[in-house]
């Protein structure tokens, strides 16, 4: 049995934002990332339907880029997904069943420098790309 903390946070410590992002279970047709995929948690919900309770989780998604993983790095690269032709990041509602683990994020960097006080909590916003560090520990390396 395992059990991890996933922060969805507006106010981490009354300092800054603090959004997780998890691996989810995908339930489409396709094999890329052995049929996951990411989302970073926006916030944790639940309703009641039917006298049943759902424990929920809305998340913005990173869909992968390719068909496999990127050749140099052996990680997969994903990108968020956006409504057509704008910035607006695409959200979904899921149910906390669908999350396997929390995973990490690295930015794809290009030669753009970034400023020396660029905030930490906002490295998931202005990036195109990410890799998916599945080399943060060992349960990561087996699941991605």
């Amino acid at each position: 049995m395992h059990w991890e903390v996933i922060r969805s946070n507006p106010s981490w410590r009354k300092k800054y934002p603090r959004f997780e992002t998890v691996l989810i279970q995908n339930t489409g047709e396709d094999d890329q990332m052995k049929g996951k995929v990411i989302g970073r948690v926006i916030r944790s919900l639940s309703f009641i339907h039917n006298s049943v309770w759902y424990p929920c989780a809305l998340v913005q998604w990173f869909f992968p880029k390719g068909d496999v993983p990127d050749p140099l790095t052996g990680m997969w690269v994903v990108e968020p997904e956006t409504f057509e032709g704008g910035d607006n990041r695409t959200i979904g509602l899921i149910h906390l069943d669908c999350i396997i683990r929390a995973c990490h994020l690295v930015a794809v960097y290009d030669d753009t420098p970034l400023p020396q006080d660029f905030p930490f909590y906002y490295s998931l916003d202005p990036f195109r790309a990410f890799y998916v560090n599945k080399y943060r520990d060992y349960h990561s390396h087996e699941c991605i």
